[in-house]
């Protein structure tokens, strides 16, 4: 894993955010060949998880990635559940308050598993719902992935 996605994810981690990794960093946690340039964290919206996560992302100096801003993101940003594209001095991350079809932290988290690593517990999305967002999505980017992502869970599944 890159190491700027593990300071980030060490800062979510001591701050106790609630969030799902998903995207690329969740489809190569799971094994898929695939490379990414961003980590993707859907969080929870909830009150008490926005002062956490606006902790973590002050210690993390994040500001707005458009037109390199000095802009950084707030409480009530986080609250309004979309999507923040954020530049931190570990990377990039995106803070989403939904995937897909206006899915949100709760609609997801039980097709999330838990993963243990050195860095601490986090939940990730499971590929087969990884692979059924990007399908729903039917961007290009996501496309070129799927037929990987797919490869992966079938190795995924021989395993088990």
């Amino acid at each position: 894993m890159n190491p700027s996605f593990r300071e980030i994810l060490e800062l979510l981690n001591k701050y106790e955010v609630e969030y799902i990794v998903v995207g690329g960093v969740a489809a190569v946690i799971q094994g898929a060949p695939i490379t990414t340039f961003d980590l993707d964290a859907l969080v929870r919206i909830s009150d008490d998880n926005a002062s956490r996560l606006s902790l973590a992302l002050d210690e993390l100096d994040a500001r707005y990635r458009e037109h390199q801003s000095t802009i950084k993101p707030t409480k009530e940003d986080i609250l309004a559940g979309g999507h923040l594209l954020l530049l931190t001095r570990a990377g990039p991350l995106d803070v989403l308050g939904f995937i897909g079809d206006k899915d949100r932290y709760e609609d997801l988290v039980h097709l999330s598993s838990e993963v243990a690593m050195t860095i601490g517990k986090f939940r990730v999305l499971d590929l087969e719902e990884l692979i059924r967002q990007k399908k729903a999505t039917d961007r290009p980017k996501d496309r070129a992935v799927i037929e990987l992502l797919e490869e992966a869970l079938l190795h995924h599944r021989q395993k088990d």
